[in-house]
């Protein structure tokens, strides 16, 4: 579904990633661990199309999409939950989830991927009227979860979803990310959190400086040395 070819890709003169090559299959929960400055946003990034690289390609079921505009890749099917949640603070919940279904596609639709949304988010539909500054941490993350997908993507991509979050609510975060890859979702998620992500994901790829210095299955990486003692302290 997804493929990066030898992508080089920073900020100005600064590049951060160097020949990065991997792969998300339809269906399939891929993650992309490492430490703080790796270059596991920048990835999502650039795969978006708010960064574009100096140099390799990415494709999307099949079209090259390495120079399309952020628009563009996403009303291919491509959804970013970004960091830090990112929502419309004077805003509803209701206006927010709104907002992710600006895509013609998802907009002809709208009604029944609400409803849907709000069966798997109850405590969204709790919120829906109030605004969603006033939320949580825990509850602003879902208003996330759920505002991209209201675009209806293909792929959905998470960076870094349990960042400031308290334990328990990360917990609750992975049971609903959990939850939405049992639909049948195609998942690309970027975590610090290693030992929460790799038992999410069917696959991962370990990056450090900007570069895959490891690829294999979640069980497999969950038992490798370096894994264990750069990640889990083990």
């Amino acid at each position: 579904m997804l493929r990066l070819e030898g992508i080089h890709a920073g900020y100005g003169a600064t590049t951060i990633l160097h020949d990065v090559s991997l792969d998300v299959q339809a269906g399939e929960v891929v993650t992309i661990v490492g430490a703080n400055g790796a270059g596991k946003t920048t990835t999502l990034r650039t795969i978006a199309g708010l960064i574009k690289p100096t140099a390799g390609r990415i494709t999307f079921e099949g079209q090259d999409i390495t120079r399309l505009p952020a628009h563009e890749v996403v009303d291919l099917g491509i959804t970013l939950i970004p960091e830090g949640r990112q929502l419309f603070a004077d805003m509803t919940v209701h206006e927010n989830l709104l907002m992710g279904a600006y895509r013609a596609q998802a907009r002809a639709k709208q009604k029944d991927t609400l409803d849907h949304v709000l069966s798997l988010f109850p405590r969204v539909r709790e919120r829906l009227n109030q605004s969603a500054g006033s939320l949580s941490g825990g509850e602003q993350q879902m208003v996330a979860i759920a505002r991209g997908m209201m675009a209806r993507p293909r792929l959905l991509m998470f960076d870094e979803p349990s960042l400031g979050l308290a334990p328990i609510v990360v917990q609750q975060v992975f049971d609903v990310i959990d939850t939405i890859v049992k639909t049948g979702a195609t998942v690309l998620i970027v975590e610090q959190n290693v030992f929460h992500t790799l038992k999410a994901a069917d696959r991962g790829y370990v990056l450090e400086n900007g570069e895959i210095v490891l690829s294999d299955s979640s069980d497999a990486l969950l038992t490798n040395d370096h894994v264990r003692q750069a990640y889990l302290g083990i």
